[in-house]
C-alpha cells in the first residue's frame, strides 16, 4: 500500500520553510551586528556560515518565537562567539583574561563601557535591551550568575592549555564540570528573562539546572565533531582526556538519555522551555554530526 501523503508532506516542507525565514531573518541581522562591531569580527573564523548556523539553531530550537525575540537571542549567541575568540586565542596571557572578565562584569552591572572595550559595548547593547524587560529586575542575579560561570569557565580552560602543555591536564570529569565555557547556559537564561512570565522568572534555577546537563551533552556532542580542529588550534577535547571516540560517544548517549528524563519532568510545568531545551539538544546533535559553527582559521 502506498502511505505517500501529499498533504503531510507539503505541511512538513512549509514549517520547515517558515523555521528557514525566520533563520534568514536572523542570519542578516546577525551580519549587520558584525558590520557595526568591526573589531570583534574581522577574524577569518566569523565567515557568513557562522552566522547563519547561529540563526539556523536558534530557529530550530524555538520556532514558536517571533523573529524579533530570537534577534536578541541570536546577537546573544554571537556575543558569546566573541567572547570565546577573545579569551581562547587573542588573549596571551593570564592578566589579559581577568581584564576581559572584570571589565564584563562591571558591564553586567551597569558600567559604561571604554571605547577601547568592543567586546563591553556589544554586551552593553544586549544588556541594555535586557533591561527593558519586565523580568529583569526580579531576574538580573540569575543572569549575572551566568555571565560570571562562563568567564570562570572560560578562564579555568584557558589554565589548562598551559597545564596541559605541561603535561597536567585536567581530568575528564573536571573538564565536563566546566562545560559552561560553551556559552550555552547564559544564552538560555538570557533569552528566558526575555521571553518567559513571570512564574519562567521566578523558576530560573530549575530551568538553569536542566540546561546545565544540557551544556554537558552539547559539550560531548561538540567535541566529537571537532576533534581533529581543536588539535589544530590548541584546544582541550573529551576524546584526548578519555582516549576513545566511541567511549566519549557512549557518555554522550548516557548523558542524553539522562536529559531526556529532566526535559519530560520539566514539560509538565514549562512546557515551552522544555520544548526549547529538547530541540536545542536534538538540532545541536544533529548539526554536530556533520559539520561545526567555526570557521576556517
Amino acid at each position: 500500500m502506498n502511505t505517500y501523503r501529499s498533504d503531510d508532506a507539503m505541511t512538513l516542507a512549509a514549517e520547515q520553510g517558515r523555521i528557514c525565514a525566520l533563520a534568514a531573518k536572523g542570519q542578516r541581522d546577525l551580519q549587520r551586528q558584525a558590520a557595526a562591531h568591526p573589531e570583534l569580527f574581522s577574524a577569518r573564523p566569523f565567515d557568513p556560515a557562522l552566522y547563519s548556523s547561529i540563526a539556523m539553531a536558534m530557529a530550530f530550537s524555538s520556532p514558536s518565537c517571533t523573529a524579533e525575540e530570537l534577534r536578541f537571542a541570536n546577537r546573544a549567541v554571537l556575543w558569546g562567539f566573541a567572547l570565546d575568540w577573545q579569551v581562547d586565542y587573542l588573549a596571551k596571557t593570564r592578566e589579559t583574561v581577568d581584564r576581559i572578565t572584570a571589565d564584563t562584569l562591571a558591564v553586567v552591572d551597569g558600567t559604561v563601557p571604554a571605547v577601547e572595550d568592543p567586546l563591553g559595548r556589544f554586551l552593553a547593547e544586549l544588556r541594555d535591551e535586557l533591561a527593558r524587560s519586565p523580568g529583569y529586575p526580579a531576574a538580573r542575579a540569575v543572569w549575572r550568575d551566568a555571565v560570571h560561570r562562563t568567564l570562570a569557565a572560560m578562564a579555568r580552560e584557558w589554565d589548562w592549555r598551559e597545564s596541559t602543555a605541561a603535561g597536567q591536564p585536567p581530568s575528564y570529569e573536571e573538564y565536563l564540570d566546566n562545560a559552561d565555557n560553551l556559552a550555552c547556559t547564559v544564552v538560555n537564561v538570557a533569552h528566558w528573562i526575555r521571553t518567559g512570565d513571570a512564574d519562567v522568572h521566578r523558576r530560573l534555577p530549575e530551568l538553569v539546572a536542566a540546561s546545565d546537563q544540557v551544556q554537558q551533552v552539547l559539550r560531548l556532542v561538540n567535541d566529537l565533531a571537532t576533534h581533529e580542529r581543536d588539535r589544530e588550534w590548541g584546544d582541550l577535547n573529551a576524546i584526548t582526556l578519555v582516549g576513545d571516540p566511541a567511549e566519549v560517544a557512549r557518555r554522550a548517549a548516557d548523558l542524553t538519555e539522562s536529559c531526556r528524563k529532566t526535559l519530560a519532568d520539566l514539560a509538565d510545568r514549562w512546557p515551552r522551555e522544555a520544548t526549547y531545551l529538547t530541540r536545542q539538544l536534538g538540532y545541536t546533535s544533529g548539526f554536530y554530526g556533520s559539520t561545526d559553527f567555526w570557521g576556517d582559521r
